[in-house]
């Protein structure tokens, strides 16, 4: 059995929550024998070619990479076999095929932003957030078919407070994910961890598709506490999002009041200088920081100084 520096890794990701990931591993002594990431792509006003975190992180550590278009290219897969790699590591990256995560002998590795089974998919922080949870986590586990149903290797859990939105969440899962990463590698090349299959939650599974643009949209006939769960969860990207005085706002931080109402949820009401709220179902719901299209990012008060209705 070869030690934790002796394992040969092939690293996969792409966007800087991976790239947390990849620096612990690295910082830990582990051999990364090459990173797998996306293709350069076009951004911004000039259309040049963008290299994703993981690569600009690998080329500076001095990581050979590889960018493949296609998964299953023959040219790929003889290049990721001639590395010998004894276990793969993917963290946020695309789906993959089963000739690429079953090819080394220890298999292959994820980290996923929840405390699997709960919030399989592609949005496990924002739908946890959204869905009101004051407890999420991340897991190792090993890849199979089903997307995130394989076996639990490692788990860590960590409190979502009040003020807590996507954007936290999202740096606190990041850097728990990447030292759980670090211990399971450890755990695995000791032989001391062992897999274990997911089990059915009494409750039922809650699941984390990708967020599309009606699950950005608020609906005030909610009840004010999940509009507010709404916005958290999409705060600050890609922010949920409603409509003020004929133009779309999107809408970044809230607070509410659970008080009685007769309006018609979606009304809005301010006092031009230190409030703007919408009716829900059961109470207000106060906008404290949004961005109106065309406009800057603002605090409520410097909002209202320049807004007419």
């Amino acid at each position: 059995m070869k030690s934790f520096r002796e394992l040969r890794i092939v690293f996969f990701g792409t966007p800087d929550f991976a790239v947390a990931s990849l620096n612990a591993l690295k910082e830990a002594g582990a051999n990364i024998v090459a990173v797998v990431t996306a293709p350069d792509k076009p951004a911004g006003r000039g259309r040049q070619l963008q290299e994703s975190p993981v690569k600009q992180y690998a080329v500076s550590a001095g990581i050979p990479v590889m960018q493949p278009e296609k998964m299953k290219a023959p040219e790929f897969l003889v290049d990721l076999r001639a590395l010998n790699a004894d276990l793969q590591i993917v963290v946020a990256f695309r789906m993959m095929p089963e000739v690429v995560w079953n090819m080394p002998p220890m298999g292959t590795i994820n980290v996923h932003g929840s405390l699997l089974p709960q919030y399989r998919g592609a949005a496990p922080i924002n739908r946890a957030i959204m869905n009101g949870e004051t407890v999420t986590g991340v897991t190792t586990f090993k890849l199979k078919h089903e997307i995130d149903t394989g076996d639990i290797l490692l788990q860590r859990s960590l409190p979502i407070g009040p003020d807590d939105n996507m954007g936290t969440m999202y740096e606190k899962l990041m850097l728990a994910g990447a030292e759980l990463l670090v211990e399971t590698v450890h755990g695995l090349a000791d032989g001391t961890l062992h897999e274990r299959p997911q089990d059915n939650p009494k409750g039922g599974l809650k699941h984390a598709p990708k967020i599309f643009r009606e699950d950005m949209l608020i609906n005030w006939s909610h009840d004010a506490v999940a509009v507010h769960n709404q916005v958290r969860g999409l705060s600050p990207y890609p922010a949920a999002a409603t409509e003020l005085a004929g133009k779309n706002i999107k809408v970044f931080r809230t607070h509410f009041g659970l008080t009685e109402t007769s309006v018609t949820p979606g009304t809005w009401q301010t006092d031009h200088q230190t409030y703007l709220r919408f009716a829900a179902n059961d109470g207000w719901v106060y906008i404290d920081d949004l961005q109106m299209e065309g406009k800057k990012r603002m605090e409520i008060k410097e909002f209202l100084r320049g807004f007419r209705s």
